[in-house]
């Protein structure tokens, strides 16, 4: 498949592996051989704004911290990120009056620079929690990618409340590393594993106090580009549905009504808009609830009540049933056979 066929939420800019090669290179491995084994050449790293299979810089990422031993491969990459990585979206970030100003235009323009990431930020009396989701890869780890999701909100919001900015809280619904020396030196404090979400958890003071503003001129023009580019970006329904779905999930409040509003369609123009793709709104719901499972029950210690919560099931013996349709076999032993297979 040629990138012009691939769905908008398959590809992400290179920008997303700045720092990659050179990091590579100085854990003395080669990364073009890297790069080959998953189908990317060096060239697609030339252009930040080119885009690749998301996939495979997924793998990547994975393969790459496999072979040589870097558990915070991630985090390292995520070390080098300015905000000027995000191209013209910085300008705007940087004119915002707060760092929580420059979240809520993060997210209306997050789709112009990460297709599959989904952030969603929520007011809990003096706190603000940062959720950051991604669209799954079936059959993929995830670990390195998540990490560098929030790795770089954490390098974001440092620029944009400061140096001495500290989270609450960094959390990471995946297992813990052996070592997590790493992970603490890069996030300062508060960083938690086997949790309900990937994500920050921030003062909101923090986030509220004014910040000196950037350029408003270039501001302004780079604003006035963005516009023009999400009115230019157009997404199948199924891939705003299964978006849509992954964010509603965990709250338990995932139905074709409710997706459609949100889409600001009708419940029946939803039906029929997805089965003119070939899918439909229950097919898309097992697809999701079956990609983020698997990857609860490789990566994650989560007990198997809050797995089900977070797809989105009010009791554990509904989501057995369902697991067990469609898996053939209880959860429990779908994660055992998976750590055996993990540890050959």
């Amino acid at each position: 498949m040629n990138e012009a066929s691939r769905p908008i939420s398959r590809l992400m800019r290179s920008a997303s592996l700045n720092g990659y090669v050179e990091l590579v290179k100085s854990l003395g491995r080669d990364p073009h051989a890297f790069m080959r084994s998953v189908g990317l050449h060096a060239k697609l790293l030339e252009d930040p704004e080119t885009l690749i299979p998301r996939d495979a810089a997924r793998e990547l990422l994975e393969i790459t911290a496999r072979a040589t031993h870097t558990e915070d491969l991630a985090l390292r990459m995520a070390a080098r990120r300015k905000l000027s990585a995000l191209g013209p979206i910085s300008l705007v970030l940087r004119e915002a009056l707060t760092p929580r100003d420059s979240l809520d235009t993060l997210c209306r323009y997050l789709k112009l620079v990460n297709t599959s990431l989904i952030i969603r930020v929520e007011d809990a009396g003096g706190v603000v929690v940062i959720r950051e989701d991604l669209l799954p890869s079936p059959g993929l780890a995830m670990r390195q990618s998540v990490e560098l999701a929030v790795g770089t909100m954490f390098r974001m919001l440092s620029e944009l409340a400061g140096p001495q900015w500290q989270p609450l809280e960094v959390c990471f619904t995946h297992r813990p590393p052996k070592d997590t020396s790493a992970h603490r030196a890069f996030f300062g404090r508060g960083v938690k594993f086997n949790q309900e979400f990937n994500g920050l958890v921030c003062r909101a003071d923090d986030l509220s106090r004014p910040r000196e503003a950037g350029d408003p001129v270039s501001a302004e023009f780079a604003r006035k580009y963005l516009e023009a580019a999400l009115k230019d970006r157009t997404e199948s329904a199924q891939e705003n549905c299964r978006q849509m779905i992954l964010a509603l999930l965990p709250g338990g409040a995932c139905s074709a009504q409710e997706v459609a509003r949100l889409l600001r369609v009708d419940r029946r123009t939803l039906h029929r808009q997805l089965d003119a793709e070939g899918t439909s709104f229950s097919g898309l719901l097992d697809q999701v609830r079956s990609d983020l499972v698997k990857r609860h029950l490789r990566e994650s210690d989560l007990p198997l009540g809050d797995i089900a919560e977070q797809l989105g099931f009010s009791r554990l013996s509904s989501f057995s049933h369902w697991f067990r349709n469609l898996f053939g076999c209880s959860a429990s032993q779908w994660r055992k056979q998976a750590a055996d297979m993990a540890a050959t």
